[in-house]
């Protein structure tokens, strides 16, 4: 069986959609940075605490990033250590996939099997669990 090879196609062909994510990633920093989540209600509530009272796998991800763009990791895992993890794969991952791009255009930035996906929903419940114990209150936000 012959092997299928990808199709030529330009640079910027190639590179089009990860300059688009890149930036609207540089974005969505930009836009933590200068307004800051710190302030209540500035981007809202989190529906899932307002009805349960727990801290959501998410909660205090916002403030986190705003740390992260301000340079201060010690906060940035005090918010919330999923966050922080979550940005850095994204941002590792990110990097792998431009020369990944270049060498196949249709190359994914992450392809995640449905065995990784059930492991990303146990680690996030397992988390909201944990940081909304007495003894995981480190983790909370």
């Amino acid at each position: 069986m012959p092997v299928e090879v990808p199709p030529r196609v330009s640079r910027w062909r190639a590179l089009r959609t990860p300059a688009l994510v890149g930036a609207g990633g540089i974005a969505a920093a930009a836009l933590l940075h200068f307004r800051d989540p710190n302030t209540s209600g500035s981007y809202g509530f989190c529906p899932f605490q307002a009805v349960t009272g727990w801290a959501c796998p998410g909660c205090g991800g916002l403030r986190a990033v705003h740390a992260l763009t301000d340079l201060d990791v010690g906060a940035a895992l005090s918010s919330n250590v999923l966050a922080v993890l979550l940005v850095t794969t994204l941002a590792v991952a990110f990097a792998l996939w431009i020369p990944r791009r270049l060498r196949d255009a249709r190359a994914p930035m992450i392809a995640i099997t449905s065995r990784v996906g059930v492991v990303l929903i146990v680690v996030g419940f397992v988390f909201t669990v944990v940081r909304n114990t007495p003894w995981g209150s480190s983790l909370a936000p």
